[in-house]
């Protein structure tokens, strides 16, 4: 087990706040799972859907659209999937594939591009009308700009973006500088993108290079400045807790993050054990070197410290995880999904459709992939149509991490539950641990809930998903199978 002692570390005078503040934080953390809310280990698991990915049963296409309708207004936003990579860095748990051939890349765009007229077929409609898009990895712009403009151009002709809200890309730096670069920057635009994720990761060099990117602090400056300059809205990650970084450096990359040119900072913690289908290269790191590792302690507070200098510098939490100036500025896709609970379509090896009562995901398996999609069937292989129970559960789960749970809207998409007759003890408790405020129209996440809003959206899960035995939890107030 990775030991929770805090390691050494200095910190300038002008900086004692922030020790200061995340060490409170820190008590906090300690407190919580005291309290049964947290597990004993401090371990960590993101609340990314419910139930979790990793717990779905086998389902056929048949039985996840038994009486599924469209939505009322057609609508619907839309995730594309593209799994390939320079390198496959050492904290991703997905199953990308790296340094693939043209021809390896250009076989799964046709496959893609069929997947998506089998989708179409089986919702009996011509064109899909695009509520907002994220095109994500991988790697999506890891592809040569004929293969670029191949995917724009059959996309395109396949979704109706007249009332698209947002077109969102997940980059990497390297793929957007130089001559090429350039080129794809001004493809995108071209095609109607206007939003642009950029995994950054990290601006300290030597933790770069432990996490196996292929790039460095200069490259990523580099597209940050290329893209701004191009007009697009901005979101850059972060991971905090990895291997290299310390409270100092991540202070630092912190202080240098505020000054740049972007409308959004995002934050991840180091997520160790997979939650998805594929185990990353990271569990092998802490075993081998687990002293390299910071431990949960650390991780806290540096989160705290991150918000604080986000905080300082003008940047406040709009969508979980998410810092920003306005509030005009955040992903409509995850904003959809997550709080909206709106119908979504995914395409590509692992991408999940999320459809108002029922979710479902396809095969990690590339093989399967591609034989399902040449014998006309859609690629899944794993989903869950929700009962009654988890429907419930579904409605608060996402939405309370996120941003809240407005209670006429709850009624809504369950089929006229009332919140507090269904949860009303789970929300009192939260309440009674200053986790969570409520009004007469909804309930939402006070700032130490936030902080901790993974576990406190976890809170509502049935013991049957869990993200961890039952026995982790201390016996306290706040132990999730407490009804």
């Amino acid at each position: 087990m990775v030991a929770t002692v805090l390691r050494p570390f200095t910190v300038s005078p002008r900086h004692q706040h922030l020790i200061e503040r995340a060490e409170t934080r820190l008590e906090d953390f300690k407190r919580l799972k005291e309290l049964g809310l947290l597990t004993q280990s401090g371990d960590y698991f993101p609340s990314v859907h419910y139930p979790p990915i990793t717990m779905y049963p086998e389902i056929t296409e048949e039985e996840l659209f038994k009486d599924y309708t469209l939505p009322v207004d057609g609508k619907f936003d839309i995730y594309v999937h593209i799994p390939f990579c320079r390198r496959h860095c050492t904290f991703c748990h997905y199953p990308v594939v790296t340094r693939a051939s043209d021809e390896e890349k250009s076989f799964y765009l046709k496959a893609l591009e069929k997947e998506m007229d089998l989708y179409m077929n089986r919702l009996g409609i011509d064109k899909i009308q695009a509520r907002s898009i994220l095109i994500g990895g991988g790697t999506p712009t890891y592809l040569t700009l004929e293969q670029q403009k191949y995917f724009f151009d059959f996309f395109t002709q396949r979704v109706d973006l007249s009332s698209c809200g947002q077109f969102n890309y997940d980059v990497d730096p390297v793929t957007l500088i130089g001559t090429e670069g350039i080129q794809r920057l001004e493809m995108m635009r071209s095609y109607g993108v206007d939003r642009l994720t950029i995994g950054v990761q990290s601006l300290n060099d030597r933790v770069l290079k432990l996490m196996n990117r292929h790039h460095g602090s200069k490259e990523a400056l580099e597209a940050i400045e290329l893209c701004h300059q191009m007009g697009f809205q901005l979101d850059i990650e972060f991971i905090f807790g990895y291997a290299g970084e310390t409270i100092e450096n991540w202070i630092e990359v912190m202080e240098q993050a505020v000054t740049l040119p972007v409308e959004e900072i995002q934050l991840y913690r180091l997520k160790v054990e997979a939650y998805g289908d594929y185990q990353g290269p990271i569990k092998k790191v802490t075993e081998v070197r687990p002293e390299d590792i910071p431990n949960n302690d650390e991780q806290i507070m540096m989160k705290q410290i991150a918000i604080d200098i986000l905080n300082e510098n003008g940047y406040y939490e709009n969508l979980r995880r998410v810092f920003s100036k306005k509030r005009e500025h955040y992903s409509c896709y995850a904003d959809n999904q997550c709080c909206g609970l709106l119908d979504q379509l995914g395409f590509g090896q692992t991408a999940f459709s999320s459809l108002r009562n029922r979710f479902g995901l396809n095969t990690q398996n590339f093989d399967e992939y591609y034989s399902k999609i040449e014998a006309g069937k859609l690629p899944l292989n794993r989903g869950y149509v929700r009962n009654t129970d988890e429907q419930q559960r579904w409605a608060v789960i996402l939405p309370l991490k996120n941003r809240c749970v407005w209670k006429s809207y709850f009624k809504e998409v369950t089929g006229g539950a009332d919140l507090n007759e269904v949860f009303g003890q789970k929300i009192e408790r939260l309440k009674a641990y200053g986790l969570l405020n409520e009004d007469e129209e909804k309930i939402e996440l006070t700032k130490l809930g936030g902080f901790f809003a993974d576990e406190c959206a976890q809170y509502f899960h049935s013991p049957e998903f869990l993200n961890f035995p039952a026995e982790t939890y201390a016996k306290g107030p706040l132990h999730p199978c407490l009804t």
